[in-house]
Parts: structure tokens; sequence; C-alpha cells
């Protein structure tokens, strides 16, 4: 499962608003200032995949944690520029 950090980091990665991800992922904004507010994330599994589903469309992938490192995001592409404005 993503978590808040994730999903800042996607956001970031993509130069998106709270707003503009909402949009996308056709949530409210504010359920998406609560997940990326809590360590510990408290949302239907419906909600989260639907984020998770959206930012991934949007062009970033998930990475999971492992032994060694921690969980994190990157774009799915190497030299992909993010999407300015949240535009496609």
């Amino acid at each position: 499962m993503i978590n808040a950090a994730q999903i800042r980091a996607a956001r970031a990665l993509l130069d998106l608003s709270q707003a503009q991800a909402s949009e996308l992922a056709a949530v409210s904004a504010t359920t998406i200032k609560r997940l990326e507010a809590t360590e510990d994330i408290r949302g239907s599994a419906e909600v989260l995949w639907k984020l998770q589903t959206a930012l991934e469309g949007a062009g970033v992938e998930f990475i999971p944690a492992d032994e060694t490192k921690g969980p994190g995001v990157r774009l799915k592409h190497a030299g992909a520029k993010p999407n300015k404005g949240g535009k496609r």
C-alpha cells in the first residue's frame, strides 16, 4: 500500500496540486489533504486504489520497500518530463 510521503512525492514529480490530483483520481481534495497529513493512512481501499491508479496513469511508478530500502516513487520513463499543470 502507498503511504503519505509517496503520495506527496508523486504529486511533486508530476507537478500536481492536491486539487489537480483530486480531479485525476475523482476523489475530493480534502481526502487527499487528509491522506497526506498522516503517517498511518486510514482510508478506504477504493480511494487509495483510485489515487494510486491515477498517479500511475499520469506517469509515476510506486516502488515498494524491501529488506534494505524504504518505499519510493519515480517517473516511469527515464528522461520523462513532469506533466506541468497536470494537463495531458
